[in-house]
């Protein structure tokens, strides 16, 4: 853990708005900015960064000084997730204790090195995980992913207002699937509303770090283990990844890590 320097959460309040697809994307877009970067897969329940970045199956992380694991190289990041340790048809009925107990393992017990960042990949909702990351690690900011539907942006607000008791700033909003062009005619197309990214950051008063396209070559690349950062560095979808990495960098260089919070339960 000392050998990180900032801790990046991407986060969402529901499954199914694009999160691990943006955090894997947005880990190889601040490397491709000339950082050192290392992703986590924070999503106990279903991990997926392991086909996303392409990972032979069966990979298994090499031990290290019988208490450690080392980092799986991929794309050139350092990545760890639980997927490296079951296989993709092993279920994890596990109860929140136990799904915390193993967040808190793969956090502390691999062999990060030398890290700018580490974005980790939450899964959905404001659970067990969530808190135990923020209960012990010293969470530099949070990357709030949503499309801009308005069943979405009820959920997001959830996770803002989270982050908010315990203390950890929010970086920004990334509004994914904002708009479909059409590969036949080129029509543009709102298929889950327009803004909503933009309504919700005002809202807050947080930034709009990007608005990123419903397409159907993100989707591909990613099923293909060679997500867009990596498969198409000159693209224009590659540009905004890039440019959220970078005003990412810029916000988390302005704000010190905030320290370990102390979690307390009420009922407001």
């Amino acid at each position: 853990m000392s050998e990180i320097r900032h801790i990046i959460a991407v986060a969402s309040g529901k499954g199914g708005v694009g999160k691990s697809t943006t955090s894997v994307n947005l880990a190889l877009a601040l490397q491709a900015e000339g950082a050192r970067v290392g992703l986590l897969d924070a999503d106990i329940y279903g991990p997926s960064q392991p086909l996303m970045l392409g990972v032979a199956e069966g990979t298994r992380p090499e031990q290290v000084d019988e208490q450690f694991l080392a980092p799986v190289r991929a794309h050139g990041l350092q990545t760890m997730s639980l997927g490296y340790l079951v296989t993709d048809r092993t279920p994890m009925a596990w109860r929140g204790p136990m799904a915390g107990g193993a967040l808190q393992q793969l956090l502390e017990q691999t062999r990060w090195d030398n890290l700018d960042y580490l974005v980790i990949d939450l899964p959905p909702g404001t659970g067990d995980i969530q808190l135990t990351l923020t209960q012990k690690a010293a969470v530099a900011g949070a990357v709030i992913v949503t499309t801009p539907q308005d069943i979405a942006l009820i959920d997001a607000r959830k996770a803002i207002e989270m982050f908010g008791k315990v203390n950890v700033p929010i970086l920004g909003i990334v509004e994914n699937m904002a708009v479909h062009h059409c590969s036949q005619c080129g029509h543009e197309e709102h298929l889950f509303g327009q803004d909503g990214g933009e309504r919700i950051a005002a809202e807050y008063g947080v930034e709009l770090l990007g608005s990123l396209p419903l397409a159907r070559s993100i989707r591909e690349q990613v099923d293909g283990g060679t997500p867009t950062v990596a498969a198409e560095p000159d693209s224009p979808v590659t540009a905004q990844f890039r440019a959220i990495a970078r005003r990412v960098a810029t916000l988390l260089d302005a704000n010190p890590a905030v320290s370990m919070p102390e979690i307390n339960i009420s009922d407001d």
